[in-house]
Order: C-alpha cells, then structure tokens, then sequence
C-alpha cells in the first residue's frame, strides 16, 4: 500500500511548514522534519489507533527525512504521552551514562535536560559518548515556552559531508583517533549544571561498587575523589557508519562537550580530547558549531506537540528561554 494511499485510509496527513522545515539535498519533495497533523478531531485512543495502524508510514517518513513532528492531536498530559511512545512499539532504553539531569514523570516518560533556562544546551547525538545509546527520542511538549526554547535539529551526515569538505585533515584524525570525554561527576544532581547528573543517578545506585561494575559494561573508567568520581569514557567513535542509510554519520557530543560541559566541577575544553589525549583544536570545534547552526531548523514548540528523532540521524540541542517551558522525553533502544 503506498503512503498516499494509507493517507487516505486514515487520519493523517502530512503538511509543509517552510519556515521551520528544509528540503533535504537531492531531493525535491523530502522535508526535514517530516509534520503529521489530522484531517479530523480524533480523541486519544482513535489517535493511539491510528499510530499503530499507520506505523509502518511513520516509519518510512522517520528513516527518509530523520525526524517527525506530530501536531495538533490531543495529547494534553504526561501519561498521555507515555501512551504515544508505547503505541510506537519501541523497547525503552534505561539511562545509564547519560550526563543531563532528569526526573522520572511517569512509566517511560522522563524529564528533559533540567538544567537552567538561561543555559543554551550544544547539539549533540543523545548519549553519543557511552556505547549504548538510544536509537529513537520522544519528546513532548506539556507547557509551551514563554519566549525562545526551541529545539533546533540537524542532520548529522549532512554535517560530516561539509566538515570533511572544509576540514579533511582533522576529520581524517578523528575517524582514525576517535574521542575521549572526561566528567567529573558529585554524588547528587546538580540541577544548576546542564551535565549536573550525580553518580548515583547516572549508574542508579549508592553502592561504589556496583557503579564501577555498571561504568566497566560501558567501557567507562572511575576514578574516586573526596568529593566525588572522574569518568573517563573512550577512546569512542566520532564518526560511525549508520548502515540503514549507507551513510557517514557525525555521531558524537564533541561540540556540545567543548562548548557546554561548564560547570564548578568540569572545564570543557578538557571534557574532550582526541582518543590519543591530544587537545582539540578550538577554531575547528567553532566552525563545527557555526556550521551546525547554519544547517539547523529550529522546532518552536506548541502544546501537546510530539517529536520522534531518529538518533542515528539527527543531532538536537536546546535554546534558552524565558519560563515556562516544560519538555518531556523518552528514550528508546
């Protein structure tokens, strides 16, 4: 059955929005991100219905354009949401490694990054500096920004393209040398840090032991001080290829870890290093940021909106913003 066809059978369609979409290179009718919006009112279990009878649809726009962004259905609360991303199928992915502070809501619906609206949060691949990552990300919005608070979203191998193009030498050495990220972590969250998540809560658990046993199945490395512990993860790919699309991709936390892991603890130029310890060179890691913000679109969120990321695809980062905003998240193996 064709895409046109289960449109007619259902009750989505897809719209344009150009102001917050691009057509993908080579292409003439492919839109990043994809939006899905409904041709009827549909409540939460019609709604809930049409996702899985229309998955596979949503799938293939998923894979073509890397994100999809679903507005204007009736998902007005957490559990709500939580129905969404089961409806999906996905098997949920624990957060073990992660770096950003978060709070459970409900099932398999967590916070976003908590850190401080006044804190832009770098574009990265979600959890791309631990070896286990998640595939798919969902997130939803609860309470729409006050002012700014986007979530801009990138498309990662159109970013290897061009930093190849610009920057053979050094994408040369880090397909080669890959990274190593280095965090020093405290034993509680720090919720005033946008890497702020404790060890206790990054290895879920207060029990050093089972902590350093959970970091090793990562490959990770502690290292225990008075005041907490050292993470030392890598050396770990920066570029993979993704071979569902036969492509190179730029999957790591580089720019995000230089620019953004600042805190009382952490300096970030010493966050991330090549995989041999040598520096990286910061006008490089700057033309990567400008280039990721020129190729962007930045999602401006409304209440109830839905957006699932193909992680393999896409970086995303987070603007700052006047409160309120509240952005919920899950994440899927």
């Amino acid at each position: 059955m064709s895409g046109e066809q289960e449109e007619e059978d259902f009750s989505f369609t897809e719209i344009k929005l150009p102001t917050y979409q691009k057509l993908i290179n080579g292409t003439t009718n492919n839109h990043f991100p994809s939006i899905i919006t409904s041709k009827k009112t549909l409540n939460l279990t019609d709604f809930i219905n049409t996702i899985q009878q229309q998955k596979p649809w949503l799938e293939s726009l998923v894979h073509m354009n890397g994100a999809l962004l679903l507005r204007g259905f009736p998902v007005y609360t957490a559990s709500d949401f939580n129905q969404v991303v089961e409806a999906f199928g996905y098997d949920e992915l624990p957060y073990v490694g992660g770096a950003a502070p978060r709070t459970n809501i409900v099932g398999r619906v967590f916070t976003a990054n908590e850190s401080p609206p006044d804190q832009k949060i770098p574009f990265h691949h979600e959890m791309a500096q631990v070896p286990e990552y998640p595939s798919k990300l969902f997130f939803y919005c609860e309470e729409e920004p006050g002012n700014g608070g986007e979530t801009p979203i990138v498309l990662s191998h159109v970013i290897y393209e061009k930093m190849k193009v610009r920057f053979p030498e050094f994408v040369e050495k880090l397909d080669r040398d890959d990274l190593i990220y280095t965090r020093i972590l405290g034993a509680e969250d720090d919720p005033s840090s946008p890497i702020g998540r404790g060890w206790q809560s990054t290895f879920l658990t207060k029990d050093k032991s089972i902590a350093e046993e959970r970091a090793a199945r990562l490959g990770m490395k502690l290292e225990w001080t008075e005041n907490g512990v050292k993470s030392v993860m890598g050396p770990i790919p920066a570029i993979k290829y993704d071979k569902t699309r036969g492509r190179k991709i730029w999957f790591n936390s580089m720019v995000a870890a230089y620019t953004g892991w600042k805190d009382g603890r952490n300096d970030p130029v010493k966050a991330v290093t090549f995989g041999d310890g040598t520096p990286l060179p910061s006008d490089v890691i700057h033309e990567c940021l400008k280039l990721l913000e020129e190729e962007c679109v930045a999602i401006p969120w409304q209440k109830g909106d839905v957006l699932l990321i193909d992680n393999l695809a896409v970086l995303h980062s987070r603007r700052p913003f006047n409160p309120p905003r509240r952005i919920l998240a899950s994440l899927c193996k």
